[in-house]
């Protein structure tokens, strides 16, 4: 059931993986080399530059007071005495030695400008070497930030953009056309999934995911339409019957899906009786007669030829009398060629005012459902029937023409028995066609 269309989704979501796993290869090659390397020649720049300009010595003078030179010179008696004492490295006091003599000769430097700068020069050298140790600190902050960062994140997140994702989707727009998906449906579910993966990002390991429930979720928007509860219509209608008026083209499976309706709602406890409305038809009412006693409920008839709407309001009238709680209405198959018919129809609904009119479409028709759905809207659609689902390699009539109408599904005829009839889920359908 559905193959074909089966096989051109997975194909797409296969197609748009494998664009993702080769984006993902190329990303870690990019990570591994030009910006991996970019950073790495900025990076030894920059610390060269700091490198120099923190080696660059400090242009100081020397004081040339007496009294300054002899607080130097015993500065450094001192700490040869604590040399001596304590008996510690001669290369740890000469290191202590020399920070002292810098730091004396910076102090006393900046004193003796003090008066003729604002600020001392030696402090602000001081600032400067301390500016160019936070410049260097900020930049390799920023080299993280910038480039390793969004190498390690590439690497790990991928993204697609329009070159990569469009030609896989052209194709798949392609191949649901072929899988009897009208083209504005195919074209707003492309476009639907180029929202989704174009330049969004995608995690390593998440891509057939992603894929998957994009295009999950532009089927179920197609899908998502109010349903239809029988059981609750029949609940709230206490002044007479539900009346199920059934429309569609010869040889849909109309009659047959009227009657499979009819034991479903005999086996959910409801009662219900046929109209055989279809007087146009030879051999109609014999069909419907057939099925009513297979399923044990009664027809209401008149001769051929007789006016449709006599035949349906006549059933109205018995199910009131009876407290039947639906009336099945039958009726002639109709072309949009045959105008005769369509205005014979609309009489129908006119005097009968059925609570509902459903549909009935052979899945197998493709493209055509969609003509099909637009010329019954005419006179007004509630909801869908869809027959022969079973032998339906395609399947995208279903999707097209819910698209067209909005309206829902009430169930799906898989074969000629009156089991072979399910409630139609269309999160159910949607995980078959991605399965």
């Amino acid at each position: 059931m559905f193959k074909f269309l089966k096989e051109k989704i997975s194909k797409a979501v296969k197609s748009i993986k494998d664009k993702l796993e080769k984006k993902k290869e190329e990303v870690k090659e990019v990570a591994e080399t030009e910006e991996e390397q970019a950073a790495k020649v900025e990076e030894q720049k920059m610390e060269t530059a700091v490198q120099e300009a923190i080696e660059q010595p400090v242009e100081v003078a020397l004081p040339e007071k007496k009294e300054e030179q002899a607080e130097i010179e015993q500065i450094a008696e001192k700490i040869e005495q604590q040399m001596e004492e304590k008996e510690l490295p001669v290369v740890e006091h000469v290191e202590e030695a020399a920070e002292e003599r810098e730091e004396l000769v910076v102090e006393r430097v900046a004193e003796r400008v003090e008066e003729k700068f604002e600020k001392p020069k030696a402090e602000m050298r001081i600032e400067e070497r301390a500016e160019e140790k936070e410049k260097k600190k900020g930049f390799f902050a920023r080299i993280v930030e910038k480039v390793v960062k969004p190498v390690v994140k590439k690497v790990t997140v991928k993204k697609l953009d329009q070159d990569d994702v469009m030609p896989i989707l052209d194709e798949m727009a392609n191949g649901m056309v072929e899988a009897d998906v009208a083209y504005d449906v195919a074209e707003k579910i492309k476009g639907d999934l180029a929202k989704n993966l174009v330049n969004q990002e995608i995690r390593r390991g998440k891509e057939n995911e992603v894929v998957v429930e994009a295009l999950r979720e532009s089927l179920m928007n197609i899908l998502r339409v109010q349903g239809i509860d029988l059981m609750q219509m029949a609940k709230q209608k206490a002044d007479g019957p539900v009346v199920v008026l059934f429309l569609g083209f010869n040889g849909s499976g109309k009659t047959t899906s009227l009657a499979k309706v009819g034991k479903w709602l005999v086996d959910h406890g409801q009662t219900c009786v046929f109209a055989a409305a279809d007087t146009f038809r030879a051999a109609a009412e014999e069909q419907i007669e057939e099925h009513a006693a297979n399923i044990g409920v009664k027809v209401i008839k008149h001769k051929h030829g007789a006016d449709p709407a006599a035949v349906i309001y006549d059933a109205v009238e018995h199910a009131k009398a009876n407290g039947i709680k639906f009336v099945l209405a039958d009726t002639a198959g109709r072309t949009h060629v045959n105008r005769n018919l369509m205005d014979e129809m609309k009489k129908i609904i006119r005097v009968n005012r059925p609570d509902l009119k459903i549909l009935v479409i052979d899945s197998l028709t493709g493209n055509d459902a969609v003509l099909q759905a637009r010329m019954f809207n005419e006179v007004g659609v509630d909801g869908l029937i869809f027959t022969k689902v079973d032998v339906n390699e395609k399947g995208g009539a279903i999707l097209s023409v819910t698209h067209e109408l909005k309206k829902p599904i009430l169930f799906l005829a898989m074969g000629q028995t009156y089991a072979d009839f399910k409630r139609f889920d269309a999160r159910e359908f949607v995980n078959l066609l991605l399965s």
